[in-house]
């Protein structure tokens, strides 16, 4: 029986990892779990490349014509991405159907808000593509050297700050309903620039706990499609990881 608390990703719910498996040739691998999690990226950046593309075919005719272009692409990318997500969150056994669906929907929603931010800010997503794998392959690193352990109070802890975030942004939600202003979430004073410094380690931190989960499920024996899902669960936090750096640098370039 796996001993493992709650992570901050509701992709990893205690509910899915926390069970015994009885071990075969079909078992769920890391690597397995690796390869998968690169056949999604590449997903990820097909649908991306085809709302990017949509974006400066637009503004090449009509420089205000852009965000209009991939709007529709913008809602059919986040509508889609949210059920493509619950889907596989609810039902773990279909993830390698759901779990790719989910990459090219999420990437339609990406390409088109990358190109918005790089039509403002030239260089932006390239800055924040390199700081995400950046990011990505230290938490790795210190994971993987044991430098950050895993325990049930560094679990808590980040699953605390997490839903700390969560909570703010959807206080903010709500609140642009009635007319509430939150500055610090869309501002570049230094309290704003902060606060998104915060949320990047929060979200930095998530990782570790995606590959500590991933490799307990591996060597408890889960079965094969959890490949699929542990990689679906990695790939939503690096997405979370990638706009929020996107955010950081925006905010970094519009004091300039």
């Amino acid at each position: 029986m796996m001993n493992i608390s709650k992570s901050s990703n509701p992709v990893f719910k205690e509910q899915v990892f926390s069970k015994k498996y009885s071990t075969s040739s079909e078992a769920m691998t890391v690597n397995g779990t690796i390869n998968k999690t690169a056949l999604m990226l590449l997903l990820v950046i097909a649908g991306a490349l085809f709302t990017w593309n949509k974006f400066f075919e637009a503004i090449a005719i009509n420089p205000e014509s852009g965000t209009a272009a991939v709007l529709p692409w913008l809602a059919v990318g986040g509508i889609g991405g949210i059920v493509a997500a619950l889907v596989t969150i609810f039902r773990p056994q279909i993830s390698g159907v759901s779990a790719p669906i989910y990459a090219m929907f999420e990437g339609l929603l990406l390409g088109g808000l990358s190109a918005i931010f790089e039509s403002m800010y030239t260089g932006i997503v390239m800055r924040a593509v390199a700081l995400t794998l950046a990011v990505f392959f230290a938490m790795l690193f210190l994971y993987r050297s044991g430098i950050i352990k895993v325990t049930k109070k560094f679990m808590m802890g980040v699953f605390a700050a997490t839903a700390g975030v969560a909570l703010v942004y959807l206080v903010s939600f709500i609140g642009g309903f009635f007319g509430m202003e939150f500055s610090f979430l869309h501002g570049n004073s230094n309290f704003s620039i902060g606060f998104s410094l915060v949320v990047v380690a929060i979200a930095a931190l998530n990782l570790v706990l995606d590959f500590s989960f991933i490799e307990k499920a591996s060597n408890a024996g889960a079965p094969k499609y959890m490949e699929w899902y542990g990689a679906f669960g990695l790939m939503v936090t690096l997405i979370w990881l990638y706009l929020e750096i996107l955010r950081l640098l925006s905010k970094l370039a519009s004091r300039n």
